[in-house]
């Protein structure tokens, strides 16, 4: 009895110790000038890359469209659309991808990395970069 305990605790840890370190699932971001979370990002993985969607608005109906986008998104509902692209992993970092802000419509260069369990992303154009932190959702 002992020994399966001792298993169990052991594969919960190893288990925890692999999802802990991958930005693969669901992530609450928080609006810049309100501080409200506005909405659920799940990061996945597609043939060695990865990708973020909209899963939910929590700010707007889930039917709210990027009016501001331009080319196969415009007009497109927000909820299911893909706002990174893109990325991949080059050790602790995602990089060489994309993120859209649906609100304007602008795309950016875009890294992201895990910092204290949460998802940092930061969109840059040159040298001139905005950071946002991501907390996991439940």
């Amino acid at each position: 009895m002992k020994t399966l305990f001792l298993t169990f605790i052991s594969l919960l840890f190893t288990t925890q110790l692999a999802f802990a370190n991958d930005v693969i699932g669901r992530w609450k971001t928080i609006d810049d000038e309100t501080g409200q979370a506005k909405s659920i990002v799940e990061i996945y993985e597609q043939g060695g890359k990865y990708y973020g969607r909209v899963v939910d608005l929590l700010m707007k109906p889930d039917d709210t469209v990027c009016d501001a986008c331009s080319g196969d998104n415009k007009g497109k509902k927000i909820v299911g659309m893909n706002v990174i692209t893109n990325m991949v992993k080059t050790g602790d970092r995602y990089e060489g991808g994309q993120i859209l802000d649906p609100v304007t419509g602008k795309v950016y260069d875009c890294k992201m990395w895990l910092e204290d369990g949460n998802l940092k992303v930061r969109g840059y154009l040159g040298f001139f970069y905005r950071t946002q932190t991501w907390y996991p959702a439940n």
